[in-house]
């Protein structure tokens, strides 16, 4: 088995490999990476793109003269309603942030008995959990809409955040990757002295920090681009994908100001994803690894 690993493995620990496959393997992996960002540009080039250009046939993906009328146009068209533009993303913030920090704490403290304390029935459970994730959320529309309007939260922020907030896939990601951690770390600190709550907030979550961060991806990205018209009917309570979606059925000579507020739309999830996608990456590389 040495002398296998020895085979493959130099000194440092990586696998051997030449110059020539170094470089085969950098095109190969950056051509992927450019193929997979061509939508965030093309995105991007829109919204400076003038209208004639827009609506140009066939489409061009470069911008020939690029312009700022787009965003001009979005600011004087939101200047013009009586809901100001700052609202509807206030409420898509509000909505993601409170409702993707709720969704991580209770699907971790729902996770971490299921992964680690031998719950009678646990399988029973995890399995509805895993059957659950077969359906698509809107599955679910009718029956949350008639527990929001029983309980009085329809137009209402919770009526979004609520749904959100038992959502499977969180409980199905933490327990699998909580799944991972020794037990013998757990019962040594239990050994010290380590209350319940101690060794959940201290020694689990912190070892769980890349699949949080992940399903926050998940979670706020789901919120942010929901319009949620379905539980929400006042107009200073509604979301920036709402207001996109006003904009542009108000005819071609609004695509542009369309354009601009999907740069706006686009770039909050994206910037949440680079600061996290380094621990994205090392989710996905761990997933597979046990005591």
């Amino acid at each position: 088995m040495n002398k296998v690993k020895k085979l493959f493995s130099n000194r440092s620990g990586r696998l051997n490999r030449s110059k020539s496959g170094n470089m085969l393997m950098f095109l190969f992996l950056m051509s992927f990476a450019l193929y997979s960002i061509l939508p965030v540009l093309l995105t991007i080039l829109q919204s400076i793109k003038p209208l004639n250009e827009l609506f140009v046939y066939p489409p061009k993906f470069y911008v020939q003269k690029p312009t700022l009328e787009n965003f001009k146009s979005l600011s004087a068209l939101m200047s013009s309603t009586w809901v100001p533009f700052s609202r509807y993303v206030f409420n898509s913030l509000f909505v993601s942030i409170v409702g993707t920090t709720a969704h991580i704490l209770i699907a971790s403290m729902c996770a971490f008995p299921l992964a680690k304390m031998n719950l009678k029935g646990g399988n029973l459970i995890f399995a509805m959990i895993v059957t659950s994730l077969m359906f698509a959320p809107t599955v679910a529309d009718i029956v949350n809409y008639q527990t929001m309007s029983a309980i009085n939260l329809l137009d209402n922020y919770l009526a979004i955040i609520l749904p959100a907030i038992g959502s499977s896939l969180g409980l199905y990601i933490m327990k699998q990757f909580m799944s991972q951690i020794p037990d013998s770390l757990l019962e040594a600190a239990r050994i010290d002295g380590a209350g319940v709550f101690r060794i959940f907030w201290v020694i689990v979550m912190p070892n769980v920090k890349p699949a949080w961060l992940t399903l926050s991806i998940f979670s706020f990205q789901g919120l942010w681009n929901g319009m949620n018209t379905t539980y929400i009917y006042r107009e200073e309570l509604k979301s920036l994908p709402y207001a996109l979606n006003q904009i542009v059925t108000g005819g071609t000579i609004r695509a542009g100001a369309g354009a601009a507020v999907s740069v706006i739309i686009l770039i909050v999830p994206l910037i949440l994803f680079v600061l996290t996608q380094s621990k994205v990456i090392e989710t996905m590389s761990t997933s597979g690894m046990k005591e």
